[in-house]
């Protein structure tokens, strides 16, 4: 960004703080969510704020998320502005949110995943590990532009099956980098490619019930309380298949939107391997990490723990210093922490508990039902984390598909609605704080905002009318009963 705004900058601030004013003053009673605190209506405003100045990139997307944080902290945390703090002190105390907290989003355990990621990153570029990977990785794909690409969403899709989907964008990224350097700044091909690392690991997720934490929290459900019997199988049999054919259509997408300059990357990934000791030690760490990331159910150690081994061993031994800790991308690290911060905002204040308790689900039609919560999943999920939607959507969605009874049945019944809101939460990705890997991705510098809305859009009404058709009919198929 320049120093100066233009004038359309200029335009795009203004309708965001319009929006945000409005929606600070209008009375609580005209937003047709009765009982919300200040603290929640305020945190109504923020979030359009947020949305605005994220979608149009009014702003650089990081610094929207430090107003945010900041805006937050001065008027609706424990240590807001004393004029601010309706009702007294100790009032506005028990319904605010807690200012630690809301600055945890700076440290919370993803951010230390990406840290771990950006570390691993850094280090395979100053040894050379990088393009080794990268010749090896890439070698069963040819020279075929497409085909290249096509290989990169199909590698991260997998991982991500069976990983967590932001180690594995990092980790492919990591891979990528030379790939990167060969091709013109001016092509095309360079979006496609970095976006497929978003989009492999955010769709591969779907993929076995580990992939994604709104997976497991769905077979919970469905297997503890209505009675299924899924298992890893059953899902795997099903939604493998279906993750492979969506990124499939994902590559196909890419190819016409951001075509490559030339038919064939003819790679000459340069760079030498380091030598000695300091390459052993990176390729034992970073194996080591990998293997933490992969068999986490069996050590019990979750990947964000497993990030801060690398960070440790690197930075004890001397490879990693003052250099290499400016490498790190920072602004990333803010972006992130904005979107986990209006998150907690959401989640904390009861503002999205109160927004989908709002949702008349009993008056509407069974398909307006299993579609509306599948939409309504999605958009939560581009803005808050997957996990806090799908953990706070669907033991609502256990309750309203329990109380319907049979009226689904024409339509898969109650599996159908759970799994589709689950499915929902994957395909979530138009902006750079929907996931953690489309922060990765936007990290990089090669894609903007509005490159990740139209594939983001595209992916998500296309991925979510394939799901609920799949859905409808393995549901009435009776295939994962």
């Amino acid at each position: 960004m320049s120093s100066s705004i233009n004038k359309g900058q200029i335009i795009k601030i203004a309708i965001a703080l319009i929006a945000f004013l409005v929606l600070w003053i209008l009375p609580t009673t005209t937003l047709g969510l009765p009982m919300i605190s200040v603290v929640e209506h305020r945190v109504i405003a923020i979030f359009a704020l947020a949305l605005i100045l994220w979608f149009t990139e009014a702003i650089p997307s990081w610094t929207t998320s430090i107003l945010i944080i900041v805006v937050l902290l001065l008027t609706c945390s424990d240590q807001a502005i004393i004029l601010l703090q309706e009702g007294g002190k100790e009032a506005f105390k028990s319904i605010a949110l807690s200012h630690k907290t809301v600055m945890g989003s700076f440290a919370d355990p993803t951010i230390m995943l990406f840290l771990g990621g950006f570390v691993i990153a850094i280090m395979a570029s100053k040894m050379g590990i990088d393009a080794q990977l990268a010749r090896v990785l890439l070698a069963p794909f040819g020279t075929k532009s497409k085909v290249v690409l096509l290989g990169f969403l199909l590698v991260t899709g997998v991982f991500s099956m069976f990983i967590s989907n932001t180690a594995t964008a990092a980790m492919m990224l990591t891979f990528m980098a030379p790939v990167l350097r060969q091709l013109p700044a001016d092509d095309k091909g360079r979006t496609a490619l970095v976006l497929a690392i978003p989009i492999g690991a955010n769709i591969g997720g779907m993929g076995t019930p580990v992939g994604t934490p709104p997976n497991a929290i769905a077979l919970k459900y469905l297997n503890e309380s209505l009675g299924f019997n899924i298992g890893f199988f059953d899902w795997s049999m099903i939604m493998m298949p279906f993750a492979i054919f969506l990124l499939i259509f994902a590559w196909f997408i890419l190819t016409k939107i951001f075509p490559f300059k030339n038919e064939e990357i003819h790679l000459k990934i340069e760079g030498e391997t380091a030598k000695g000791t300091p390459l052993i030690i990176s390729y034992v760490t970073i194996g080591l990490t990998i293997l933490l990331w992969l068999t986490d159910k069996v050590t019990g150690i979750n990947a964000n723990t497993v990030a801060m081994v690398p960070i440790a061993i690197f930075c004890v031994l001397g490879l990693f210093g003052k250099k290499e800790l400016k490498e790190i991308d920072w602004d990333v690290i803010w972006l992130v922490a904005g979107g986990f911060a209006l998150g907690t905002a959401l989640d904390k204040s009861g503002l999205a508990a109160h927004l989908v308790g709002a949702i008349p689900f009993a008056e509407w039609s069974p398909l307006v039902v299993i579609i509306g919560a599948g939409l309504i999943c999605w958009f939560f999920s581009n803005i808050i984390s997957n996990t806090a939607t799908a953990a706070l959507i669907i033991p609502v969605m256990v309750a309203v598909g329990t109380g319907m009874g049979s009226v689904l049945e024409p339509f898969g019944g109650i599996l159908t609605l759970i799994l589709g809101v689950t499915l929902a939460a994957s395909l979530a990705m138009i902006l750079p704080v929907s996931t953690p890997p489309n922060a990765i991705a936007f990290s990089t510098g090669m894609v903007e905002v509005k490159h990740m809305r139209t594939m983001g859009v595209i992916m998500g009404v296309v991925g979510l009318i394939l799901a609920f058709t799949l859905l409808i009919i393995i549901g009435k198929a009776g295939i994962m009963l």
